[in-house]
């Protein structure tokens, strides 16, 4: 094994939990097993973490966890940005929407951070411990099982056929997720009628500062700071996006402009369509998240609306309620009782219905109703006003972005008796 917890795959091998998925939820629960003195592997299908246009969003939950392990202050070190409050023009009206400056965490912010120096700050945190293995460039091909039980994955890999066998095998392989179509779980589509075209812009001396949203005239643009540039996400309707591409980029431009007009001297740098990344918005829930041998979590179990920006953050709360309730069966029974799998769907169900259910009021309410009506100019809504007279009500929509319905703290076992790899 080398420094960065990668092993060479072989034939066959053998662990207590197999992980299939190295986003944000399948490395966050592989450290933690691993944490506990667990056997775990993680897999992960490409051979780097190097995806542009990803959740990149650290919401204090998520920081409140990094605390919990004593690893904040050494995370906040790589380079990030920080979002004390979020804002919205709409309209010729700016409006505060969330302050997170009241939450009672240790970093009241939202770090904006490239989501594979997150992924890899994990995996090297993971590969201190003796049991964590990671094995890149290894995608999952199927389901090993003995009758009804999953007992592990098919994997696929640079030198063959990999069979890992597994007394507990979980599914973090995102919204497409393999594992759950070969388990036969089929996801409740919930719907979204927006798509979002995610792209970049050079950020100027003069620009703003915060990270805010425009709404006017039937258009949305997402603007996040992102240090040197502007991560943007222009939000259409579902299913426009070959209209959209055939009109040409010069739409898209003044489109654009006419939303945030100190970007317009910019925009050149929008070459072409190619220089966006479309993101397909799907909202969908599996009923059922497991079955024997097997556990689905983060995105394989409920896939979010882009709204808030909550996803990555909502399934790094899955892998810790994970942690909190298999740890010590993994550690010390044979097979960990499928009705602790139960137990985590139980848990972190009511969150992820809570959340989409917000979700998709917002989708309903204000992003369909806006994206029908390009003709007319913005107006006011009665809570959008309140926030404005009320400052004390940011800190609601605030609790529910940074630490989201039944926040989890990270109560898994630590391995004491056997210190980490150094």
């Amino acid at each position: 094994m080398d420094h960065s917890g990668q092993t060479s795959p072989s034939r066959e091998l053998t662990c207590r939990c197999c992980v299939v998925g190295g986003g944000p939820a399948g490395m966050m629960l592989g450290f933690l097993f691993a944490r506990a003195g667990i056997d775990v592997i993680v897999i992960e299908k490409h051979a780097d973490f190097l995806r542009d246009f990803r959740g990149d969003t650290i919401h204090p939950s998520t920081l409140e966890a990094l605390n919990d392990l004593g690893l904040l202050d050494e995370f906040l070190k790589l380079p990030h940005q920080e979002a004390r409050q979020v804002e919205g023009r709409i309209g010729d009206v700016t409006v505060p929407i969330a302050d997170f400056s009241h939450l009672p965490t240790h970093a009241k912010f939202i770090a904006f951070m490239p989501q594979w120096d997150f992924l890899n700050f994990l995996a090297r945190k993971a590969a201190l411990y003796p049991k964590f293995r990671l094995l890149m460039s290894t995608e999952a091909g199927g389901l090993l099982k003995e009758g009804a039980r999953v007992a592990g994955v098919l994997a696929k890999t640079g030198d063959g056929a990999l069979t890992i066998r597994a007394d507990l095998t979980i599914g973090a392989d995102g919204r497409h997720s393999l594992v759950r179509a070969e388990a036969g779980l089929k996801p409740q589509n919930i719907g979204a009628p927006m798509d979002v075209l995610w792209f970049r812009v050079s950020r100027g001396a003069e620009d703003p500062s915060e990270t805010f949203g425009r709404v006017d005239a039937g258009q949305i643009l997402v603007l996040i700071n992102r240090g040197a540039h502007w991560q943007c996400g222009y939000v259409i309707a579902k299913g426009s996006a070959d209209a959209l591409e055939a009109a040409g980029i010069e739409v898209l431009r003044a489109k654009i402009a006419a939303l945030a007009p100190f970007l317009r001297d910019r925009l050149g740098e929008l070459a072409s369509v190619d220089d966006t990344k479309l993101l397909s918005v799907a909202v969908d829930r599996l009923p059922l998240w497991h079955k024997p041998g097997l556990l689905c979590i983060g995105d394989c179990a409920h896939a979010m609306s882009p709204v808030g920006g909550v996803g990555i953050n909502l399934a790094i709360q899955d892998a810790i309620a994970a942690a909190n309730l298999l740890s010590t069966p993994l550690l010390s029974q044979p097979r960990p009782p499928d009705e602790i799998l139960a137990r985590v769907q139980a848990r972190r169900e009511f969150s992820a219905k809570a959340t989409q259910a917000v979700q998709v009021f917002i989708q309903n309410r204000v992003i369909s109703p806006v994206l029908a009506d390009a003709g007319s100019k913005m107006r006011l809504v009665a809570p959008l006003r309140l926030l404005i007279l009320f400052p004390w009500l940011r800190r609601l929509p605030a609790r529910l972005i940074g630490l989201g319905v039944r926040p989890e703290r990270i109560r898994s076992p630590s391995l004491a008796s056997t210190p980490p790899r150094t």
